[in-house]
């Protein structure tokens, strides 16, 4: 029973946690939308209607009714130990409403506010610290559970903005102190991920000014001029104007405390092409293209620029009329892909629809080169299909970049091919040769992305068959890759292979790594890939364990219809075509054991036939259902007897283990 004071949090999640930080329960995503839903009021009445209107766009019959039974459940789970009958103290009813009363220390969203208003008027020392633990109290963006309803909007928009403040006021207190080290590395990411606040981009100039890095500092205000000039349309402000000024003349009073006045260097001020010669639509949309490029491989906040200015630089291709010119812009944006879950399914079929049309458009005598990137970029924007065309594609793509003598174009074109290496289930000693070549390929050409990307296509498939020495040796060049080349993504892919190793080693950490890579993932910027993987991942162990699955509101994502799949099973898909296919294809042939349906059981024994030596899913470098081979055997158990039982798996629960 959980007792003492209750705090609520809003800074992620909506959670309640008891004097000890343990969880309290509060049940399904309508408990916490009420629970979030009175917090929002900051102790105010909230009217029983206007609950209604904002848990429901069409309100229910009985909706009353439903909304006392979400009170009185949320009431035993925050105030256990109030005697029966008793009058609430914390969740109380007033008039026709309701109102969560209690003190400003009790939310994180309240107590951040206060942290952040005090340290605003703090010294260095004080206001580092306050800010360090206020920041460290966020868990998402607030109300992260709740992103698409209207009633946080407002209080997410206020928070965000202050948590955006927070970071500038902390990275100010680290420049007072003489920490501009530690300035940059907050905020580099800072920048990237919110590029139209100048005060960030201001701190970042003068931390790296103070780190002795004067022509990097330059480069970021030049950055800055960039992204605001082009996407805004506006020149920076009369404040960073002055600072770039300040930064070439080297004025003493840009020196920070404690450090003398960086040495003076032989600077040749080199300004931009379009400030020097001008230049038209066509130049800039090309030269966007590859700022995009690096700008994706910067971090979560570089990607997600990237990918959304990226079908915006497309689509002026294409307005502007010119075959050749939209092909180039499609083509530029050579970014290794390794995970086969598109991020952003809609975006990715826009970009493929517009390399089918300047396909089909393109003067017979382009050369081969643009050509061959357009099926390169078709191949990798068409994930998890088994449509014949993007895996054509590849092997046309990759065929041209063969004869052009281009390790890019190759690169490129293999990078399609691995994409569309996942037709069938099994596969890795296939998938394995392609990072093998990529990694070669890249040693002899200097191409840092694709070694990296060799290097974790290889990770993956030797997870697949359990060669984990061998596993090991790929994570470590590719962190070592990316620390030298400052590739910050890199950690999101070996984070998750860390947790599997230490699941499969039965480590008793493996559980709290699989949460802390997964927490990862919430800021990384990837959807395809942290939607519904952290609840299977735990699935997965917790069923080779020979434990049952744990009770709650899992989010499954896209992975639903195999984790709890509707009847009858014949309706049920077969899995998309990727590195998690053979782990959904072992879930439904545990349903179909379940229902004694030998229909589906051959149909799922079909499909992992070609991955009969490989761990399911492990390919992935993710997490893993266990080995294939179990499995078939348990299909085949189960094909052998009149009556079909999930008793027949070994060491597993019986039928009804997903409901």
């Amino acid at each position: 029973m959980h007792g003492g004071r209750i705090t609520f949090g809003v800074l992620g999640p909506v959670i309640a946690e008891d004097a000890q930080r343990r969880p309290v329960a509060l049940k399904g995503p309508m408990h916490r939308a009420v629970l979030g839903r009175l917090l929002v009021a900051r102790g105010r009445t909230v009217p029983v209607n206007d609950l209604i209107d904002d848990l429901w766009v069409a309100p229910p019959e009985g909706a009353v009714a439903a909304v006392r039974t979400f009170v009185a459940a949320l009431r035993k789970a925050i105030e256990p130990d109030r005697p029966r009958r008793a009058p609430a103290t914390l969740l109380v009813t007033q008039g026709l409403g309701y109102a969560v009363r209690c003190a400003p220390d009790q939310v994180d969203a309240w107590r951040f506010e206060q942290a952040v208003a005090e340290a605003a008027t703090a010294d260095p020392v004080t206001a580092l610290a306050l800010l360090d633990e206020a920041l460290s109290w966020w868990r998402g963006p607030a109300y992260a559970d709740f992103p698409d309803a209207a009633w946080p909007r407002a209080d997410r928009s206020r928070l965000s903005e202050l948590r955006l403040q927070a970071v500038e006021r902390r990275a100010q207190a680290q420049l007072d102190l003489g920490q501009p080290d530690r300035a940059v590395a907050d905020l580099d990411g800072h920048v990237t991920a919110h590029p139209w606040r100048e005060q960030g981009w201001g701190l970042l100039a003068l931390a790296l000014y103070r780190s002795g890095r004067q022509g990097d500092a330059l480069a970021v205000l030049r950055r800055a001029r960039e992204l605001l000039a082009g996407q805004l349309g506006v020149e920076p402000g009369p404040a960073l104007r002055t600072l770039e000024t300040d930064i070439l003349r080297q004025e003493p009073s840009l020196a920070g405390p404690g450090r003398p006045d960086p040495a003076a260097e032989v600077l040749t001020r080199v300004t931009s092409a379009y400030e020097r010669v001008g230049g038209g639509a066509r130049m800039r949309l090309e030269s966007a293209v590859g700022m995009l490029r690096n700008l994706a491989v910067t971090g979560a906040g570089g990607l997600e620029v990237a990918r959304e200015q990226r079908a915006a630089a497309v689509a002026a291709a294409e307005q502007l009329g010119d075959p050749e010119l939209t092909a180039r812009v499609i083509g530029a944006y050579d970014v290794p892909a390794i995970w086969p879950r598109a991020d952003d399914a809609q975006q990715a079929a826009g970009i493929v629809a517009a390399a089918e049309r300047a396909l089909a458009i393109l003067p017979p005598t382009r050369p081969d080169p643009v050509r061959a990137r357009l099926l390169a970029t078709i191949a990798i924007e068409s994930r998890g299909t088994r449509d014949p065309r993007p895996a054509q594609c590849a092997r046309q793509a990759e065929a041209i970049a063969r004869a052009s003598n281009d390790p890019a174009l190759l690169a490129f074109a293999l990078n399609g091919v691995f994409m569309q290496s996942f037709a069938s289930t099994g596969g890795s000693a296939d998938r394995d040769r392609i990072g093998a070549e990529l990694v070669g390929l890249a040693s002899r050409h200097d191409l840092a992305s694709v070694e990296v990307l060799g290097h974790l296509i290889r990770l993956q498939s030797s997870c697949a068959v359990a060669a984990f020495d061998r596993a090991d040796q790929h994570a470590q060049a590719a962190d070592e890759l990316a620390a030298r080349h400052e590739r910050p993504l890199v950690a999101v892919f070996t984070r998750w292979y860390r947790a599997l190793r230490a699941d499969l080693a039965g480590d008793d950490r493996a559980e709290r790594l699989y949460r802390e890579a997964g927490a990862r993932l919430d800021d990384a910027g990837m959807p395809g890939m942290r939607d519904g993987l952290l609840p299977l991942a735990l699935l997965g162990m917790r069923l080779r364990r020979g434990l049952p699955p744990e009770a709650g509101d899992e989010d499954w994502g896209p992975y639903e219809p195999w984790v709890r799949p509707p009847v009858p099973l014949a309706d049920v898909p077969d899995p998309p075509a990727d590195l998690l296919a053979e782990a959904l294809w072992c879930l439904l042939g545990r349903a179909a054991i379940a229902a004694g349906d030998p229909e589906t059981m051959k149909r799922v024994r079909r499909a992992l036939l070609p991955a009969a030596a490989e761990w399911a899913g492990a390919a992935s470098g993710a997490l893993t259902i266990g080995r294939v081979a179990d499995h078939l055997a348990a299909l085949d158990a189960a094909l052998r007897t009149a009556r079909a039982r999930p008793c027949c798996w070994p060491g597993q629960t019986p039928a009804g283990w997903a409901e």
